[in-house]
């Protein structure tokens, strides 16, 4: 065979009836006939009825016997027997016809070209690939490192001309400053009259540009220095702040003089300084003399049954009786030699809070509660804006014009955060005192400025099982005690109050505990009183007793708790028992005993609940 010939097999055509497709497309046919089968069906299509002989003597012309058959006949079966196959071989004649044409027409190779159909190679060009891989990387590394080096020429050229640049400087400036020009001169503001400030101080600042082009590095800090200058008002230098200190009645302010001490982190700013802390500076002395005028004026104006005093530079108030609330507004400048450099002892907490107060009157100022409709006066709240439709009343729009001032935003504060240390010093002091039973306390984390909650849990040792709760909600005046039953009792700022409250508690613990314990060793609970009417009275509150009966029925145990007398402890015995025809009933034949109290200090226990339960197991026995 010559190359590039493809043999070409010519096979018939297998016809096979289909007899069934199953579910998944499979197709079952049937098998073929075989010679005697193939025989038999065709001599079935002979019509043996009909005579053929009367047809034979009748010449008649093809075109006539056609028209005739079309007329008479409209269907003729086959008069061949062998038609079928007959017609299948020129089928099968034509077909290889056809095929010899392609054939002839494949070797001249002309129009048809017959190969072998090659598949896709699968040889892996690896080393192409890295290669074109490599200079696509080498290409992108090119154009990122340009774009590297002008970033770095361009910042360059920005850091030196901003430095020495006197507009770069201004342009700077008026990012974070107001800006404006009278005449040939530059003139900035930071004071607060934007936001509503009532404190009319000259806040502005003046703008020049600086001298001093020779020697533009700093030769101390290696730094390159602006190329503007700022001038702040004289009144304006130096540093200030805010001082709040609350004194007891031993260290009561004088009212006379108060000494002006500077804190020993603070020092004045250099006449050399940047152009932009020297501004922060400044802007912070006039906010804490903005400050304290707005106090001032409101310690003024305010009534209270101990009036407020503004002495110089400083506000004095009394929160309780024998504490007081002292603000002072320090102010040191290079002029003042009368100020002393010490570790200032203040309370940073108020301070910082005090800060926020005045920035979110600020901030109230200028940010009015949306929506802002254009028919009523810009800055009333949303609630006087519906005063209207709703039909508030007269009392209701004076309610609403109401308000706390910052001096009396701060005096609660004040007064909580001095309840609130008071309330832990007690806690404390009863806990180290108090050896039996045990104190702990458990502070929220989530309190405010006005509102904190602590939860004091009194336990004995050994039984933790059985505890004693009691919740306090700390608040500006008064104390809300909450105890495990559900009572609420209301205390004021005294300390004393909570101390004998807590004295109750832990009375009532120790009756509460042997109750408990009780249950467990089968004694019996003959009786049982929170408020007990005889014996010695209590200085604070009522006392506790409990009546205890043995299992056996022959021994009484009294308990007396109270919360300055303490615990008393009194066993009754039946000591003796007769015989008489004249008493039947067994149960008066134990006549009962007289009381006597028990010395808890010979008992036996580290704690008064071992020693009573040590007192139960030997009457027991």
């Amino acid at each position: 065979m010559a190359t590039g010939e493809v043999s070409v097999s010519v096979e018939s055509i297998i016809e096979q009836q289909i007899q069934e497709v199953s579910l998944d497309g499979q197709e079952l046919c049937l098998p073929p006939l075989s010679m005697s089968e193939n025989l038999t069906k065709l001599a079935h299509k002979i019509d043996f009825y009909r005579d053929e002989s009367e047809e034979k003597g009748k010449p008649t012309s093809e075109g006539e016997k056609e028209t005739d058959e079309k007329v008479l006949a409209p269907f003729q079966p086959s008069l061949w027997p062998w038609d079928s196959v007959r017609n299948k071989l020129k089928i099968a004649l034509t077909e290889i016809s056809v095929l010899n044409d392609v054939v002839n027409i494949a070797k001249e190779r002309r129009y048809m070209i017959l190969d072998h159909v090659v598949g896709e190679s699968n040889e892996s060009r690896v080393a192409v690939q890295l290669l074109a891989k490599k200079r696509s990387l080498v290409s992108a590394a090119a154009v990122l490192v340009e774009g590297t080096e002008r970033l770095k020429k361009s910042q360059q050229e920005t850091s030196a001309r901003t430095q020495s640049d006197f507009h770069i400087e201004l342009l700077k400036l008026r990012h974070n400053w107001r800006l404006k020009k009278v005449g040939n001169t530059i003139l900035g503001d930071f004071s607060y009259k934007s936001v509503g400030s009532r404190y009319w101080q000259s806040g502005t600042f003046e703008v020049v540009k600086s001298t001093k082009e020779m020697d533009n590095i700093d030769s101390i800090s290696g730094t390159p220095k602006s190329c503007l200058e700022v001038i702040i008002p004289s009144e304006l230098e130096g540093v200030a702040y805010v001082k709040i200190e609350v004194k007891t009645f031993p260290e009561l302010s004088d009212l006379t003089s108060v000494a002006l001490k500077m804190p020993s982190g603070l020092c004045p700013v250099p006449s050399d300084t940047y152009w932009h802390q020297k501004l922060e500076v400044a802007q912070n002395v006039l906010f804490c003399k903005e400050l304290f005028s707005q106090l001032a004026r409101e310690a003024v104006q305010l009534k209270s049954q101990v009036p407020h005093m503004v002495v110089g530079n400083q506000i004095i108030t009394n929160i309780f009786p024998g504490v007081q609330l002292s603000i002072v507004l320090c102010h040191y400048n290079d002029k003042d030699k009368r100020v002393t450099s010490l570790k200032v002892d203040h309370n940073h907490v108020l301070e910082h809070s005090l800060h926020q107060l005045l920035r979110e009157a600020h901030y109230k100022t200028i940010n009015h509660p949306p929506p802002h409709p254009v028919t009523v006066t810009l800055g009333l709240s949303k609630r006087r804006r519906l005063a209207g439709p709703h039909g508030y009343s007269r009392q209701d729009l004076t309610e609403m014009t109401e308000n706390e001032t910052l001096l009396e935003q701060i005096i609660q504060q004040t007064k909580h955060a001095v309840l609130r240390k008071r309330v832990m010093e007690t806690v404390d002091r009863m806990a180290i005192h108090v050896p039996d039973p045990q104190i702990s306390t458990h502070w929220s984390c989530l309190n405010s400025s006005l509102e904190s909650s602590v939860k004091i849990n009194i336990t004995s040792l050994g039984y933790e099982i059985n505890r004693t709760s009691l919740v306090l909600e700390i608040g500006t005046d008064t104390i809300k005690a909450i105890s495990r039953d559900g009572r609420v009792s209301i205390l004021s700022f005294e300390p004393k109050e909570l101390e004998d409250l807590l004295m109750w508690q832990i009375a009532f613990h120790h009756l509460a505990i042997i109750v408990f314990l009780s249950k467990l060793m089968g004694w019996q609970i003959l009786s049982s009183s929170n408020c007990v009417g005889v014996g010695q009275m209590e200085p604070l509150g009522t006392a506790s007793s409990i009546t205890l009966g043995s299992p056996k029925g022959d021994k009484l145990v009294c308990i007396r708790s109270g919360a300055a007398t303490g615990q008393h402890v009194y066993i009754q015995s039946l000591p003796h028992s007769y015989d008489s025809s004249v008493v039947t009933d067994p149960k008066w034949k134990n006549l009962e005993g007289s009381f006597q109290e028990v010395n808890l200090d010979k008992l036996v226990g580290r704690s008064f609940i071992i020693k009573i339960e040590f007192l139960m197991a030997t009457l027991m026995s």
